[in-house]
């Protein structure tokens, strides 16, 4: 556990503008004062939706995996399905639907096995990862049009291989897993 010690005082704001507006996410400028030095800095962070991602297991022990290109890396990644959470929609459902959406499958309902914060430094959302077991192929997918998703199974024995061999690279999918192995070890 970690040596207790007094909470670090929060940052005060000064001020909050909305810079811009991109529809998946909008930058605000801020000026707040450290605690530390009573300096006024200036800040950017991005306000963006919050994301579920899901582990779908199949009865025969096998996760769902997407394939898909990413603009950013501009080369196709191997992950699990997952996405932005709708305004006002409950997380867990938007996890299902996530799933059903991007893979046709659908399974149990989905279990909470943990939540991070992708990146803290200039982002406010929290990707959420969900369990989903018993996925079973349930319909036809429902893609977004600009996504373009092969769906792959491998066996749940494979993903350590899978990080290993830089096959899974996507930082939140790596915390997906880790998630899934505590949840397992809780059990």
């Amino acid at each position: 556990m970690c040596e207790e010690r007094a909470p670090l005082p929060r940052w005060q704001t000064v001020s909050i503008e909305k810079a811009e507006d991109y529809g998946l996410f909008r930058i605000e400028r801020l000026q707040r004062i450290s605690p530390r030095t009573g300096e006024v800095g200036n800040y950017k962070v991005l306000r963006i939706a919050s994301w579920a991602n899901v582990v779908a297991l199949t009865p025969e022990g096998e996760v769902v995996l997407i394939e898909q290109y990413r603009h950013g890396i501009d080369d196709l990644t191997l992950e699990i399905p997952g996405g932005v959470i709708e305004p006002g929609e409950d997380v867990a459902i938007g996890a299902a639907r996530e799933l059903r959406e991007e893979t046709g499958y659908a399974g149990d309902p989905p279990i909470l096995i943990g939540k991070v914060h992708p990146n803290p430094a200039i982002q406010d959302n929290v990707c959420f990862t969900y369990l989903i077991e018993n996925a079973r192929l349930a319909g036809e997918t429902e893609l977004d049009p600009g996504e373009h998703i092969a769906v792959r199974l491998a066996p749940l024995e494979a993903v350590p291989r899978l990080l290993r061999d830089g096959l899974i690279t996507h930082s939140l999918v790596v915390a997906a897993f880790h998630w899934l192995g505590l949840h397992r070890d809780a059990d």
